[in-house]
């Protein structure tokens, strides 16, 4: 038997090395893709990768293969060709879904390599077995062992490169070199195996020529395979572009600023911010947003904040990325570590974003609050930078707003326990653990009880007693301030009835309101309510507004409480002289009474405060309204408010807020003082 001698086509073997190199490209693409995925979406990208790296190496062979030309007519089975081509793409998948990790190891690109090199030297040979001619092959023991030793290495080098390439832009240098290599490698396995192999003619002498017919077949099956794989690797490709370009900006891109969206920020953290050996978060958010939103339109809103984010795009640098998170929230992620050029960043931030913006026909001012948390002093990763800014820009807010604050252990242990105060206070109502206290109104002209101020109190079982001030804010902000009111007016209606029928005390009891109360369109509900289930006389309740209250709804405030006035409820303005006073609205508001703020009562002896209470004391005589001082603490305030013309008080010099039971024993021992002859006191 003959020995068949071939020869190579240099352009076919560079063709070859060519679709190795654009397989290799376009898996690497992929890798990054299959990383980077969740859920069905990872498992398309997954397949899709696996397609295009296992028939780009099946492509490359049997294009190898048919650059060699013998002296003989050769033919392929088709049935074994194609099944060949599943040995690759089956072990490129299996290969991919060991490696394709966030996180990988040696182990990993060992087990995957091994598989994704069995898969390829099994496609190989199966290949070379569907070579039909007058023939028999035989293989060099050495090289076919360097064939195989090749295909595991490169596959191995493959898996790494994939994933040491996972976050690489979508072109790049590097990834072209490491392609190039990658290609070499895989065609050097193939012709080392294709050189590992013996052709012998088994039938009798070799004929001089080649068959026409068999070039003819050869040429359309050249033609085949690679229209077949330039389609696939096209088709890939563009789903890449596709997924780039559109898909990706529609699912990482704000709509209306074109800033990185939340699902940008993720792919930040994972891709370029992880283990930080430094940097700052800026947490920014617009003071009085809600305000301009709610009463010009979203349009203008909207407007507003596409120039806020061009402003902010204006002010920072390359170290910087801009996000928006939602809303009026936005989030700059700074590389900067030193503490100067973190404030002056912070500092300009809120110089730029407090000049006045001119939407329509409209010139609008807003402020900004800035939570500032830094890495690694505060976390490193995402949900803890995150909090700690979030935390410091709510403190900023607390402060007075258009200021910044860095993240503190102190402001952690804030909202440690602001988050649970909100927790306990879901089941405070149902434990009994409020309680109500009273202060009482005293005229000092007639020496006589005139009526009382409801107050209420929290006693945590493990905490104590909570201040009003800590835990109402947390009641309004979680929406709980409107069970907590419908209880507490049932409750003192029920206790003033108590007191009525047993001629203890016959005076009316103010309640105090929140806005939330208002907005929740429950109020008259919940009074008309407590007055049926109590018997009491709507005289006998009193209902104590904000300025802010007053103000935030004008319409729909005085709708509301004309209403209450239509069940004898009386209605107090309180703290008046601190909020949003409007004169110019105040004779239209249905209150019976005005509340003197304890603020201006603590420094009447001071010439202003003095004519601020002068002018407010005018003010409610002028509209026929009853007026009423809060804090009086000393025989000096009294003497003053008496002689401005208002005897009515409320404070510590008459009287601290008491329980009920202590309420009564006070009345009694007031009543006793009263009846003493004044010879024997």
């Amino acid at each position: 038997m003959e020995t068949i001698q071939g020869h190579y086509n240099g352009w076919i073997i560079l063709l070859s090395v060519i679709i190795a190199v654009m397989a290799s490209y376009s898996a690497l693409n992929l890798a990054g893709k299959i990383v980077r995925s969740k859920g069905k979406s990872r498992t398309v990208w997954l397949c899709a990768g696996s397609l295009v790296m296992g028939s780009g190496v099946w492509s490359m062979h049997f294009v190898g293969m048919m650059a060699y030309h013998l002296n003989m007519p050769v033919t392929y089975d088709p049935v074994i060709t194609v099944i060949s081509s599943f040995g690759s793409i089956i072990a490129s998948f299996i290969a991919f879904q060991i490696t394709a990790r966030q996180h990988s190891s040696r182990s990993r690109y060992g087990i995957g390599g091994a598989v994704m090199g069995c898969g390829i030297v099994i496609m190989h040979y199966m290949g070379m077995s569907a070579m039909k001619g007058d023939m028999e092959m035989s293989y060099d023991p050495l090289r076919w062992s360097l064939s195989v030793l090749i295909a595991l290495a490169a596959s191995y080098a493959a898996l790494y490169l994939f994933h040491r390439l996972r976050h690489a832009a979508e072109f790049s240098v590097t990834k072209l070199f490491c392609a190039i290599l990658m290609g070499i490698a895989i065609s050097g396995m193939h012709y080392t195996g294709m050189s590992a192999v013996r052709y012998t003619y088994t039938q009798g002498t070799l004929p001089p020529m080649v068959m026409p017919d068999s070039g003819q077949g050869e040429l359309f099956l050249l033609v085949g395979v690679v229209v077949a794989t330039f389609s696939m690797l096209a088709v890939s490709l563009g789903a890449i572009f596709f997924e780039r370009h559109v898909l990706e900006r529609m699912a990482y891109s704000d709509p209306l600023t074109n800033l990185p969206n939340r699902h940008d920020l993720l792919r930040y953290f994972e891709e370029k911010f992880r283990n930080p050996p430094g940097g700052a978060l800026f947490f920014i958010d617009l003071d009085r947003f809600k305000t301009i939103n709610d009463t010009l339109g979203h349009d203008y809103g909207d407007e507003l904040l596409q120039q806020v984010s061009g402003r902010l795009r204006d002010s920072i640098t390359s170290r910087e990325t801009l996000f928006r998170l939602g809303g009026d929230e936005f989030l700059i992620i700074s590389s900067q570590t030193d503490d100067q050029e973190i404030r002056a960043l912070a500092e300009n931030v809120l110089k730029i974003v407090k000049q006045a913006y001119f939407v329509g026909e409209h010139e609008l001012y807003v402020t900004a609050s800035i939570g500032i948390s830094l890495a690694p002093d505060h976390g490193t990763d995402r949900v803890s930078l995150l909090k700690a800014a979030d935390t410091a820009m709510y403190s900023a807010k607390q402060a007075g707003k258009n200021r910044y604050r860095f993240y503190d252990e102190q402001m952690n242990r804030t909202q440690t326990r602001k988050m649970e105060l909100e927790k306990d206070m879901r089941k405070a109502l149902v434990h009994e653990e409020f309680k109500i206290v009273y202060q009482p109104k005293w005229d000092s002209r007639t020496d006589r009880l005139v009526g009382m101020e409801a107050l209420l109190r929290w006693q945590h079982p493990r905490l104590g007693m909570i201040s009003p001030a800590e835990f109402i804010p947390i009641s309004e902000d979680t929406g709980l301030i409107v069970p907590i009111t419908r209880w507490m007016i049932q409750e003192v209606c029920c206790q003033n009835k108590h007191w009525h029928d047993s001629n203890e005390m016959k005076v009316s009891i103010s309640v105090n309101m929140s806005i939330r109360v208002f907005e929740s369109q429950l109020l008259y509900e919940m009074v008309e309510q407590a007055l049926n289930v109590s018997k009491l006389e709507g005289e006998h309740l009193e209902l104590e507004i904000t300025e802010s209250i007053a103000m935030s709804d004008v319409a729909n405030t005085i709708e509301q409480l004309i209403a209450l006035r239509g069940l004898g409820v009386k209605v107090s303005l309180d703290d008046f002289g601190t909020g949003y006073s409007s004169l110019g609205s105040l004779d239209q508001l249905p209150v019976d009474t005005l509340k003197i703020d304890q603020g201006f009562i603590r420094n009447s002896d001071q010439r202003s405060k003095q004519a601020i209470i002068s002018n407010i004391i005018a003010i409610a005589q002028n509209l026929d309204l009853d007026v009423v001082a809060e804090g009086v603490e000393t025989q000096e305030q009294i003497q003053f408010l008496r002689s401005k013309g208002c005897s009515i008080m409320q404070g510590y010099y008459y009287g601290k807020p008491m329980s009920s039971a202590d309420m009564s024993r006070w009345f009694e021992a007031k009543q006793l003082e009263a009846h003493v002859p004044s010879e024997s006191i």
